[in-house]
């Protein structure tokens, strides 16, 4: 049992099942954004997974497939019946045309990008919406024959059934993505389906998830004792303290310096820890047998999985001088379990995350893991709500993996010092500018090549850094951070100047997608 999961907070929310979209997690999010908690499933979903949701809707999202092929995902067998409301999103509605007898099939043009959407008004999806909205499209195939007792509800110059829906089965569908930025009046097309359609109660609050999370440790535990891995970041000390809060004088909480971090981070973060916070917090100093294990390692996902490894291996060492411990605490988010998995549809892995696919199968701990299905503003949320300083909450997010997943390459002593010295300076520079709070991340990032310059009129032959800054609300999208260009000619200027080995910066201008924020 990973999760520690909050149980009233989140019944009577919207199970959301995924078909592939690479926008899925957008529609979770808008509706917990309405205190309305949303988790997605599988199409291979079972009664019990759903029943244990208690869900009063249900979200179709959409998909790369063709219905009528023969691999393409399926609405789940216990879904069939319609039990609840359910709202089919491009492919999610193609799949209830579908499945309701209607005619689905590719269409002479297809619709890419913004689009102007005609609507009825009348429906419950458009309450409040003008009858005129500019909506992202992205599809070929559409319905194009209605199911018996539907009707349409909207509609575009080149698709006759932009929006369907039976109302007494509580069935509805849009072509059209709500989900995307790009959508105007989409969050409202979505919240109408939640409040209007299904009558949802906003329940889903991190007061409430404190509460029931802390109930929930402590009868999971039942007394025994639990590790707690500390990484000082804003997941992993969020997750400290309310595992402390559950189970007191029971947790042991352990800080592994694995040579990987920021500069002066180690000491910096455990002092943070035992003054500010009261935590105490037992370091353990690792930083030669991580690079041995990282020695002449390029492919980032051995990277990541040497480094989890070499996590529990330590941790189960020190249990060794600190008698027995039956539980492992970890600040496991939502993204890093979507990102980390090919289990949330039929969708590609992104990456694995160290501490959930980079664990090994074989662990001497249970896991506990109370923040898993928690958005990142979620957990600033639930550390406000824990009363956390606000500048621990605001800090820019750091890999588990640390700056191995930044040293693109093999990881050394030497390249590790240049990356070091580099970030510490482009952070620097980054908030004695007004620009850190501004931005979701920022970090450098040393490639694996070299260029020539010239310094000091002599010709050199040198590393190139990369620096990258973000912005987003949660880190499942992201933009590249439009920062003004002194600041920029300060941060390349003095890494340049007062970092040796380096004879160039570049500056990260990609999205996410297509690109993930971290390069590795």
């Amino acid at each position: 049992m990973n999760g520690i999961m909050a149980g009233h907070a989140r019944a009577g929310g919207i199970a959301i099942i995924d078909f592939g979209s690479q926008v899925t997690q957008l529609i979770a999010r808008r509706i917990r954004e309405a205190n309305v908690y949303s988790e997605i499933l599988l199409p291979s979903a079972t009664q019990a997974d759903f029943e244990a949701l208690s869900p009063r809707g249900v979200i179709l999202s959409g998909g790369p497939a063709s219905v009528w092929k023969s691999r393409a995902p399926q609405l789940p067998e216990f879904l069939k019946s319609f039990p609840c409301p359910v709202l089919g999103i491009c492919y999610g509605m193609q799949l209830l045309g579908w499945e309701c007898g209607g005619r689905v099939a590719a269409a002479r043009k297809g619709e890419f990008g913004p689009v102007m959407v005609r609507l009825d008004r009348s429906s419950l999806l458009f309450k409040g919406i003008p009858g005129r909205i500019r909506s992202w499209m992205s599809h070929r195939d559409a319905v194009a024959r209605l199911p018996a007792g539907f009707r349409a509800t909207a509609w575009t110059e080149n698709c006759r059934h932009a929006a369907m829906e039976n109302r007494a089965r509580g069935i509805y569908g849009v072509q059209f993505h709500p989900e995307v930025i790009h959508s105007e009046y989409g969050k409202e097309v979505i919240l109408n389906f939640v409040f209007n359609v299904c009558n949802c109660r906003r329940a889903w609050t991190m007061e409430a998830f404190e509460k029931e999370a802390v109930a929930a440790i402590k009868e999971r535990t039942r007394g025994r004792r639990v590790l707690c891995a500390l990484s000082g970041g804003v997941d992993s000390t969020v997750m400290a303290v309310l595992v402390n809060k559950a189970v007191g004088k029971r947790l042991t909480s352990v800080f592994v310096d694995n040579g990987l971090l920021r500069k002066n981070e180690g000491a910096q973060v455990v002092r943070f820890l035992r003054k500010k916070l009261g935590i105490k917090v037992k370091m353990v100093r690792a930083r030669r047998r991580f690079l041995r294990r990282l020695k002449g390692v390029s492919d980032p996902e051995k990277k990541r999985k040497r480094i989890g490894t070499e996590f529990i291996r330590v941790f189960e060492e020190t249990v060794r001088s600190i008698g027995r411990v039956d539980f492992l605490a970890q600040g496991t988010l939502y993204p890093d379990v979507i990102e980390s998995t090919s289990t949330k549809g039929p969708s590609a892995t992104i990456k694995t995350h160290h501490n959930v696919g980079g664990l090994p199968k074989r662990m001497k701990f249970f896991l506990i893991e109370p923040l898993r299905q928690l958005f990142k503003d979620e957990v600033r949320a639930l550390g406000k709500a824990l009363n956390l300083p606000k500048d621990l909450l605001w800090r820019h997010p750091f890999p588990g993996p640390g700056l191995a997943v930044r040293v693109i390459g093999e990881v050394t002593e030497e390249r590790l010092r240049i990356l070091r010295e580099a970030d510490a300076i482009a952070i620097e520079v980054l908030k004695s500018s007004g620009q850190y709070d501004k931005v979701w991340q920022a970090f450098t990032v040393l490639l694996p090549v070299k260029t020539v310059g010239v310094m000091g009129d002599e010709r050199t032959y040198a590393n190139v850094v990369a620096f990258r800054a973000v912005t987003s609300s949660d880190g499942m999208t992201a933009d590249w951070a439009k920062l003004p260009y002194d600041v920029l000619s300060r941060i390349s200027t003095r890494i340049i100047n007062e970092v040796r080995g380096v004879n160039r910066v570049t500056y990260d201008i990609s999205s996410k997608p297509p690109s993930t924020i971290e390069w590795e």
